[in-house]
């Protein structure tokens, strides 16, 4: 995904002279050929990740769409309060991208997890939340990003992650990609979880609908109502923390649907996520997913 973005944010830096990529120490391999072609927009200001928001954000306010580029945590966590006054108050033009999110850094244990800076985010206002599913919609979501007016977060994942898609459509703020059709349940997935459950839904021959999430926030409610309304039971499924994530947004859009009378029952949604603790062990993306029991059963599908 992360040399998808980079090949699409140099497409973009082509149509648009504003565009500024700052990094913190890191990106080698990756960015050096947006370096190359565009030596004047592009800073690397250390391991200074704090400063780093706080530069972007002058930078914007010069007129400038800035992205940040780091590993995982360190441009989230570490920098939640400057992204919340600096950038987001302001409702700034600064595009935040996470290479890693949550356990592609597995190896390197929890202070390289990135299981928690989606519910934190989103809580945020004016910020958008992306969590691109393969490297198409990593291409498609940095453009939008770039036409984007204001704050938006963006999760890669580390690297090699599978095409999924034969073509997609640019993309508009909130939509849901319909991956696969099928009957009674369907399973929603946001960010490199995408191949996992194609594949698990192939293998087991399942007649279950899948839909990409691009977006965390905000969700196309519409979208989302036709899902609720077309299928009995929902299944979601994330790399982060179940509290906060991708699931709770899912069930905060269903109550809304069915209070504003928008739908009649609500579906059966079950959650796959994180549960709360930390996992102080190292091991690879997948050996955590399944430590961490993100995976799907077939049980759930009877």
């Amino acid at each position: 995904m992360r040399t998808a973005f980079i090949n699409q944010l140099i497409e973009e830096a082509r149509k648009n002279d504003k565009v500024f990529l700052i990094v913190g120490d890191l990106g080698y391999s990756v960015v050096e050929p947006f370096v190359q072609q565009f030596p004047d927009r592009y800073l690397n200001v250390g391991v200074a990740e704090q400063n780093m928001a706080g530069f972007a954000a002058g930078l914007a306010l010069e007129g400038y769409c800035v992205y940040i580029y780091s590993i995982g945590n360190f441009p989230t966590l570490r920098c939640m309060e400057q992204i919340r006054y600096d950038i987001c108050y302001h409702n700034l033009n600064v595009k935040i991208v996470a290479v890693g999110g949550g356990y592609s850094y597995g190896a390197l244990g929890p202070s390289h997890h990135a299981t928690e800076e989606i519910g934190m985010l989103r809580t945020i206002p004016n910020m958008v939340v992306c969590a691109p599913g393969d490297p198409l919609e990593s291409k498609k979501i940095t453009t939008f990003c770039t036409t984007h007016k204001g704050p938006c977060y963006v999760r890669l994942g580390k690297a090699g992650e599978p095409v999924v898609h034969t073509d997609l459509r640019e993309l508009t703020i909130g939509d849901i990609i319909e991956v696969k059709k099928g009957e009674t349940t369907a399973i929603l997935s946001t960010g490199s979880m995408l191949k996992y459950v194609c594949d698990f839904v192939n293998d087991n021959h399942l007649n279950s609908a899948i839909y990409s999430f691009p977006f965390i926030k905000p969700i196309n409610k519409s979208q989302l109502k036709e899902i609720f309304l077309n299928h009995r039971s929902i299944i979601t499924i994330e790399e982060h923390q179940a509290q906060g994530g991708f699931g709770s947004a899912i069930l905060e859009l269903g109550n809304d649907l069915l209070n504003e009378g928008c739908i009649a029952v609500l579906p059966k949604i079950r959650r796959i996520a994180i549960d709360d603790k930390f996992y102080s062990i190292a091991g690879s993306q997948q050996y955590l997913r399944e430590v961490a029991g993100i995976v799907l059963e077939k049980d759930f599908f009877q």
